[in-house]
C-alpha cells in the first residue's frame, strides 16, 4: 500500500519513514509540509491508500484537510499523528482510520498499518459468488458491511456512505428525516457543515450502489431518505434472527440445524466499524447469539458430546472472558471428560482475571461449584 506523510516538521518525516521502512506492506510515496501540496499530489496519484497527517500545522489544519478529503469522496485512509490528545473526538467524527499520539511506538504503528490493510481488503471489489441469482442482492452485516449480487461486490467510495447504508438498512422501508440522519450520523458538526456532508454521502452511496444496479434503492422522500431493496434480498442478520427465534428448543433432532445457525453468526453487527448509533442493536444481536450458543452447549452436554460443547464454550469465553455462566459450563464440560487439571487451570485463570480487571473474587456459587467438582 502506498502512503504519504503530511507534517510541517521535516524531522517527523524522517522518523516515520524509518519506522514505516520496517513494514514491507507500506511504500512511502511522498512527504509534504503543507496540506495543499498533499492534496494536489493525491489528485494526480489515485493509487495512494494511506495518509499520515499532523493536525496542528500552519495554514490549513489536518482536521480541515481530512474533512475536505471526506467531502470529496476520497478513498484515502487518514491517520492523524499528533502531539495533541484533545482533538481525538473531532478526529473520529471525521471517520479517520486511527489517531496516534506522539511519540509513536513501532508496535502501535504496526497495528495501525494492519487495520489499514484489512480495511483496504474489505473495500476491494470482488466477484460475486457464481451461485447468486442474477437479480438477487445479498447483504452482509454480521462482521462487516457488504453488498453483492451477480454484478459483483460493492466498493464503498467512503466510510460515511457505508455507514449511511447501514443506518438506512436497519430502518429499511421507512423514511428517515434528514434531521435525524444529521443528528445520528453527523452529530457534533455545525448544521450547515453536517448538511453538506449528508448530501455528499447520499451522492457517494448512490454511486457505490450503481455498478450493482441498485442506485435507485436510495429514494428521496419529503425531506428524508429511504432504502428499498427487493423482497427476495438476503440480509444475513435478519435471517439469523428469524432462524434463531424459530428454534425455541434444541434437541438431538435439530442440533445440526442449530449448529448451522450458530455458525452463520460470522461476527457482531457491522464488525469493527462500531457505529455509536448502533450500540443497542449490536448488543441485541450479540445477546441473541449468546443465548442460542448456550442452549446449543446445553444440548451437546445432554447428548454427552462434551468435546463439541467445550469448542463452542471456548468461543463464547473469548467473546466475554468475565461471563461466569460460561466458565461454569466449561467446568461442567471438562468434568464430563474427566479433565480435572483443565478445571483447576480454568478456575485459577478466572480468579486471576476477576482480581486484575475488577478487583473482586468469584461468586460464592461458583466457588462452591468448584469445590464440589473437586470433592
Amino acid at each position: 500500500m502506498k502512503a504519504i506523510l503530511v507534517d510541517d516538521e521535516p524531522t517527523m518525516h524522517l522518523i516515520l519513514r524509518k519506522m514505516l521502512a520496517k513494514l514491507p506492506e507500506i511504500q512511502v510515496a511522498g512527504a509534504f509540509t503543507d496540506t495543499g501540496a498533499a492534496e494536489a499530489y493525491l489528485r494526480q496519484n489515485g493509487d495512494v491508500g494511506l495518509a499520515f497527517v499532523d493536525i496542528s500545522m500552519p495554514g490549513e489544519s489536518g482536521l480541515s484537510f481530512a474533512a475536505g478529503m471526506n467531502a470529496a469522496g476520497s478513498p484515502v485512509q487518514i491517520v492523524f499523528v499528533t502531539s495533541h490528545k484533545e482533538y481525538a473526538l473531532d478526529a473520529y467524527e471525521l471517520s479517520v482510520l486511527d489517531y496516534l499520539v506522539k511519540p509513536v511506538t513501532q508496535e502501535r504503528l504496526q497495528r495501525t498499518v494492519q487495520r489499514a490493510l484489512k480495511a483496504e481488503n474489505r473495500m476491494l471489489p470482488q466477484k460475486a459468488p457464481a451461485t447468486l441469482e442474477a437479480d438477487k442482492t445479498v447483504v452482509t452485516l454480521l462482521g462487516d458491511v457488504v453488498v453483492s449480487n451477480a454484478a459483483g461486490r460493492i466498493k464503498w467510495i467512503s466510510r460515511k456512505c457505508a455507514e449511511l447504508f447501514a443506518y438506512l438498512l436497519l430502518h429499511r422501508g421507512r423514511r428517515i428525516p434528514r434531521s435525524r440522519l444529521i443528528s445520528d450520523i453527523f452529530g457534533g458538526m455545525e448544521h450547515e457543515q453536517a448538511l453538506k456532508y449528508l448530501n455528499t454521502s447520499i451522492y457517494q452511496l448512490r454511486k457505490s450502489l450503481e455498478p450493482l444496479g441498485l442506485r435507485d434503492a436510495v429514494r428521496s422522500e419529503n425531506d428524508g431518505y429511504a432504502l428499498e431493496l427487493a423482497a427476495d434480498s438476503a440480509i444475513d442478520c435478519a435471517e439469523f434472527e428469524a432462524q434463531a427465534n424459530r428454534l425455541s428448543t434444541i434437541t438431538p433432532d435439530n442440533a445440526e440445524l442449530a449448529q448451522r445457525i450458530e455458525r452463520s453468526y460470522t461476527g457482531d453487527l457491522f464488525g469493527d466499524r462500531a457505529y455509536v448509533w448502533a450500540v443497542h442493536e449490536t448488543e441485541r444481536y450479540a445477546e441473541l447469539y449468546a443465548s442460542l450458543a448456550v442452549r446449543l452447549v446445553e444440548a451437546y452436554l445432554s447428548m454427552g458430546n462434551a468435546t463439541a460443547a467445550i469448542s463452542l464454550l471456548m468461543k463464547l469465553n473469548q467473546r466475554n472472558p468475565l461471563d461466569e455462566s460460561v466458565v461454569r459450563l466449561l467446568m461442567l464440560a471438562r468434568a464430563q471428560i474427566g479433565d480435572r487439571n483443565g478445571i483447576n487451570a480454568l478456575y485459577a485463570d478466572y480468579v486471576r482475571l476477576l482480581d486484575r480487571e475488577l478487583g473482586i473474587g468469584p461468586s460464592d456459587d461458583l466457588a462452591g461449584y468448584y469445590e464440589e467438582l473437586n470433592g
